[in-house]
């Protein structure tokens, strides 16, 4: 995967609101991801633990653009695991 750059989570994160998706405290989601080194493995840990985060994934229209989502996590190579968990969490707060 190499050296990652802000960049890449920013434009990741843009990505997913293409495909419709909102993030509620937005601004904690980017602070965190901007701290680390691999943003991919934060971002799981944030797909995980949301709710405890006081950070919200939600579908924009109330529906899941299950294949857009899958565009954007494939586009930026992040593992198939955190893809389900970020679609457990978008389904649970429906």
């Amino acid at each position: 995967m190499g050296s990652l750059n802000k960049e890449s989570f920013e434009g990741f994160l843009e990505s997913l609101k293409q495909a419709g998706v909102d993030i509620n405290n937005e601004s904690a989601v980017r602070e965190r991801l901007g701290e680390v080194r691999s943003w991919r493995d934060a971002f799981g840990t944030i797909a995980r633990c949301s709710d405890r985060l006081g950070i919200a994934f939600k579908s924009r229209n109330e529906k899941i653009n299950q294949t857009g989502i899958h565009r954007v996590f494939s586009a930026y190579q992040l593992p198939e695991q955190t893809e389900a968990l970020f679609a457990a969490n978008l389904r649970a707060h429906l």
